[in-house]
């Protein structure tokens, strides 16, 4: 009857106040519900290493202003020694234009105040460039001044404060401002953008962005199936960048440049050709050459450096996380590396075709008759091919069985190939130009002259220029590799298992138990697992979980119910 009395009273007008007062008194609290929202193991440490590895973090979460500052303290992405921005719409000001309640009175008054803000936080920012002691820089703002700050009038001045910030907070922000705001980024400033979240409201942002990755945890799958990589704690992150995503960079870099070498070298080769016949249109090599180099010859060494090829260790990486900024300052893929890859490719092209077809003037076969077309780019076909799989075996930053099996299996392919596309002839073929060729060059000394001589001279200036570049300007690392030329790839890998492990043994334990699998009570009735499974999936993964004396005792008296049922 008392909270009918007090309904009833809300109803005709009483304050929410004295309704409170009424019904909220003498309660039985009967249960509760709570929701566990914390942080989750190494994630300032992973960030940590983050921003030393020249990334900047944006945090854009749903929270208050105040949690959300707390939560960037927690996790070292704000401290004390920072300058920090806020900017907020709880102010006096704005309150107490809120309280009169006319909306565009308003909107134009927390523009003109966001303006302001901005603008002092900017010329602010300017003088920190001219101090010799430039302190690093914080801004926090929240989802109501973004709103106004995200117009086509602001943005450019909220993105150039937001840029020179060491650190970004946006508060009380809705899934759609998240995605402006990686927009922002990524249009205009043309930087290369991550998203990463866990839920729902996280989906926006993963999609606006050019990397989505997902968390995949109790919010639920969303943010998962919406994004590019998933992963199941933060952390992770640390490995999927600065490991997996740096050796990504760095093979992709390799196979693209290795691609233009070979197919350059092999192209300029025929039209230095064209030169000696007047572009009459005479080709250099067969058909079946040509159509098979890219195919077969020189296609599996490419494949196993784009899959094994590493500068460094994934310890060294963690360890060395500033070796992650040569990706974002695009060092192997600038142009002036195409041309240095062009130069000598255009070396080893002359030396290929010049060294051949100038000697081959002079060579004779095994019957006192001088070579003709076909001997001589067979010899120079050999040539390119060897020099080609030698070039990539010879700079390669590490080097497997795989590399040699490939290598070693390119060039006997070649020769498998050529022995047989020449021993055989029927009337219905056209290689009546080659046949019988390779027998006649290897009975000759000038076959396996030329072909120890050429690839030495062909690769004697890319190993000058790589010697210079790694002894007087050495990339970063190289130097690494020097530094830890003696250690075993392998050392510190135990150290990549957690970033900044903090639990207990008891909190170890305690987790480790609510990772295992669980079977549902087929006893009891109840909808919930049984803990009395627990103790048998623990032993057999080594965790120590006991049995609770109350699951005993209830598996017990199933088991009395069970016998006086049977009777």
């Amino acid at each position: 009857m008392k909270v009918l009395d007090a309904s009833m009273k809300l109803f005709l007008g009483v304050s929410n106040k004295d309704g409170y007062e009424l019904i909220e008194k003498d309660l039985i609290l009967i249960g509760s519900t709570a929701i566990e929202d914390k942080l989750q193991d190494g994630v300032p440490a992973c960030i940590d290493i983050l921003q030393r590895a020249g990334i900047k973090i944006w945090v854009l979460t749903g929270d208050k202003i105040e949690t959300a500052i707390n939560i960037a303290y927690a996790c070292n992405l704000i401290n004390n020694e920072m300058k920090q921005f806020i900017i907020s719409s709880e102010t006096d000001a704005i309150r107490e234009v809120e309280d009169r309640g006319v909306q565009v009175e308003i909107a134009r008054f927390i523009k003109e105040e966001v303006m302001k803000e901005l603008k002092k936080c900017f010329e602010e920012v300017q003088s920190y460039f001219s101090s010799l002691s430039r302190p690093k820089l914080a801004l926090v703002i929240d989802g109501k001044c973004l709103m106004y700050a995200l117009e086509p009038s602001l943005r450019v001045m909220l993105l150039n404060l937001s840029l020179n910030c060491h650190a970004v907070v946006c508060c009380r922000v809705s899934p759609l401002q998240k995605a402006q705001v990686t927009t922002l980024v990524k249009n205009g400033a043309r930087k290369i953008t991550l998203g990463i979240g866990d839920g729902a409201n996280d989906v926006s942002m993963i999609q606006a962005a050019h990397v989505g990755v997902g968390i995949s945890g109790m919010e639920g799958m969303q943010a998962v199936m919406a994004s590019d990589f998933a992963i199941a704690q933060f952390h992770y992150l640390a490995d999927l960048l600065l490991i997996h995503g740096r050796w990504s960079y760095l093979r992709i870099c390799q196979v693209v440049m290795y691609f233009f070498y070979k197919n350059l070298t092999f192209t300029l080769t025929q039209f230095w050709f064209n030169f000696q016949t007047g572009f009459s249109g005479q080709r250099f090599y067969d058909d079946w050459f040509q159509s098979l180099y890219n195919v077969i010859f020189t296609a599996l060494p490419v494949i196993i450096v784009g899959l094994f090829d590493k500068d460094v260790s994934a310890s060294l990486s963690m360890k060395y996380p500033e070796l992650y900024m040569e990706g974002i300052r695009n060092v192997f893929f600038k142009w002036r590396v195409v041309a240095i890859r062009a130069f000598l490719s255009v070396y080893q092209s002359l030396i290929l075709f010049y060294f051949v077809s100038s000697s081959s003037l002079s060579a004779k076969d095994s019957a006192g008759k001088i070579f003709g077309l076909w001997d001589v780019s067979t010899v120079a076909f050999t040539c390119v091919v060897v020099t080609v799989n030698l070039r990539l075996i010879l700079f390669c930053n590490s080097i497997t069985r795989w590399h040699y099996i490939s290598v070693g299996g390119s060039i006997l392919g070649w020769f498998i190939f050529v022995f047989l596309y020449s021993g055989i002839r029927t009337r219905y073929d056209r290689q009546e130009n080659v046949y019988f060729v390779i027998y006649v060059l290897m009975s000759t000394a000038y076959f396996y002259i030329m072909l120890i001589l050429l690839p030495v001279a062909a690769l004697f200036c890319d190993f000058l220029y790589h010697g210079v570049q790694r002894w007087f300007f050495p990339y970063d690392y190289q130097i690494i590799q020097e530094l830890h030329r003696h250690e075993n790839d392998d050392s510190g890998r135990k150290q990549l298992v957690e970033i900044g492990s903090q639990h207990t043994p008891d909190e170890e334990r305690s987790d480790n138990i609510s990772q295992l699998p669980r079977s549902i009570s087929k006893h009891t009735g109840f909808a919930f697992d049984s803990p009395g499974y627990e103790s048998f999936f623990a032993s057999q993964l080594g965790v120590q979980a006991p049995q609770k004396a109350w699951d005993v005792a209830r598996r017990a008296s199933m088991r009395s119910k069970t016998k006086i049922e049977k009777k």
